[in-house]
């Protein structure tokens, strides 16, 4: 089973972007959350979400086409290598999110950058955040425009679920990282 240590290693092996780096710390707290709400293994759900996109910064415009071969051969698992393909359905494969992992993924890669891009607008960053406010924050299509709504609804569905309760699963799973992730606010200075 992937440890959160090998998936930090394999990822900060290819990944040197700090935005990059802040955008799987975000994914992984979200899926340590989400597993957490589905009964699953933390630590590995917060591995993969670490690990999802792995050849990103090196194939940006292939991105997900330089993944199984490369984290099979370092020895990772073929779940987990199959969730992480399935973040990018209908993006830039068709490798179909049937799990709760590889839905769970699907769902929160996006949401986490409207999470994270509406913590820097509060002074208190993530701390405290509501998903009532991040909702709305949802609907105008302008607020952080390049997160894919359309993926975000899909994954909800999906996963059965409602989009202010993931979004809620997700603020409070980032929240315990919000000084690693940089959305610790003025919280701390209180």
């Amino acid at each position: 089973m992937l440890t959160l240590e090998r998936a930090k290693e394999l990822n900060d092996s290819m990944v040197t972007e700090d935005h990059l780096r802040i955008h799987a710390l975000n994914v992984m707290a979200a899926m340590g959350a989400m597993a957490e709400h589905f009964g699953e293994d933390k630590e590995h759900w917060m591995a993969v979400g670490y690990l999802h996109d792995y050849d990103y910064e090196k194939y940006p415009d292939e991105h997900l086409h330089h993944t199984e071969k490369e984290l099979l051969a370092e020895g990772v698992d073929p779940e987990d290598v199959r969730a992480i393909l399935a973040h990018g359905y209908g993006i830039c494969n068709e490798v179909e999110p049937l799990t709760n992992m590889e839905k769970s993924l699907y769902t929160v890669d996006e949401l986490t950058g409207i999470i994270q891009a509406y913590g820097r607008l509060r002074d208190t960053g993530i701390i405290g955040m509501q998903a009532k406010g991040l909702v709305k924050r949802f609907k105008d299509k302008r607020f952080a425009a390049k997160c894919d709504r359309a993926v975000i609804l899909d994954g909800c569905e999906r996963l059965g679920m409602e989009l202010r309760d993931v979004a809620e699963i997700c603020i409070r799973g980032m929240e315990e990282h919000a000084e690693e992730i940089g959305l610790a606010g003025n919280a701390e200075a209180e």
